[in-house]
């Protein structure tokens, strides 16, 4: 007997699903995320945007929550042309539901009452040409949980590609072998937000942290360009034990790749601690310089951290790009070579 699907304005934004397989009986396994939902007909997914309408997996498509042209920096994406501008939309819907979420008005459609529903329709052409007109060298799938709305990036993204632009996930990193496959072919650079170290609070968030490590290593592999944030929170991922295993984990991965340790400031449900202090991101800095990484960056407290926002250089230490928050203020970077010594620095020049 199949359950009633209670509808809403949002359901008629959707499109048949590919990250799919079928279970019979009308059943499916959604395999966009970690959470691999398994939904008879008229059951919606962990995400609530995903549904199961029928025997056909619905997906988001066709439109935007929110389109912002941003600096790429403030993705962020540091090796990834520097000072361009990144055009940035956002859908609705989240398969975590983090405590001290800056995009919950969006992200928690469906989960929290005071969430919004509202979005415009919109097509790949129009976003590709609102890229074009507004001087973006990228497209950025962002804001909520891309890849619950994969589908729909990659229809956006092979318009992009045709049309010569970039193109971008901004995720929590909580995916599957078979959406990273899926991805691959039409992503270049990639974000992860890895929340902390700790199975435990993993699970709270809503999450699976073998996922996410997995996650990690296979767009690495892939050949997308990564790069990885982590907040750091009062009393929660601030340790030096559980940033050191955060830095450690990334160095195992490549020395290469770009950390951003970012302040948390009190948000959403989350308003029982202070800001982070510049003290504890050179904490975190010191402890992924120890593990080996070439390249830290201490993020949300602009100009305070003592050059700390800038590319050095791996080599031999001089400054290849000097920034102060989102702003690129000077480059020396030579097609990504460093212009004293030489040295190849990885990125996407």
């Amino acid at each position: 007997m199949s359950l009633v699907l209670i509808k809403t304005p949002l359901d008629k934004s959707t499109r048949p699903g590919e990250l799919v397989q079928e279970l019979g009986e009308g059943k499916l396994l959604c395999i966009a995320c970690g959470h691999r939902c398994e939904l008879k007909s008229g059951q919606r997914g962990v995400c609530k945007v995903r549904f199961n309408e029928e025997g056909i997996l619905k997906v988001p498509a066709h439109y935007a929550a929110g389109v912002h042209n941003d600096p790429i920096e403030k993705k962020p994406f540091f090796h990834a042309l520097p000072g361009s501008r990144a055009l940035s939309f956002g859908m609705l819907g989240c398969d975590f539901k983090c405590a001290y979420c800056q995009n919950w008005f969006t992200s928690q459609t469906l989960r929290d009452d005071a969430s919004t529903q509202n979005f415009e329709s919109i097509t790949a052409g129009e976003l590709c040409d609102l890229a074009k007109r507004e001087g973006a060298q990228t497209i950025v799938s962002t804001y909520n949980e891309p890849l619950i709305t994969s589908e729909w990036a990659v229809e956006v993204f092979q318009q992009a590609k045709r049309e010569g632009l970039h193109t971008a996930y901004v995720s929590n990193g909580h995916g599957t072998p078979e959406v990273i496959e899926y991805i691959q072919p039409h992503v270049d650079f990639y974000k992860v937000d890895l929340k902390c170290f700790d199975e435990k609070n993993y699970r709270r968030l809503g999450g699976d942290f073998h996922a996410v490590l997995d996650t990690l290593r296979r767009v690495h592999k892939s050949g997308m360009w990564l790069e990885v944030v982590t907040l750091v929170i009062p009393d929660y991922n601030d340790s030096e034990n559980e940033l050191s295993s955060i830095a450690e984990f990334l160095a195992d991965l490549s020395c290469d790749i770009p950390w951003h340790v970012t302040a948390f400031h009190p948000d959403y449900k989350m308003t029982d601690r202070g800001r982070t202090p510049p003290a504890t991101l050179l904490k975190a800095y010191e402890c992924g310089k120890r593990a080996g990484l070439n390249f830290v960056y201490c993020g949300n407290l602009p100009g305070k951290m003592k050059g700390l926002e800038n590319t050095i250089c791996p080599g031999c230490d001089c400054v290849l790009i000097e920034r102060v928050g989102f702003r690129v203020l000077s480059s020396r970077m030579e097609q990504g070579h460093c212009p004293d010594c030489g040295k190849e620095v990885p990125g996407r020049w």
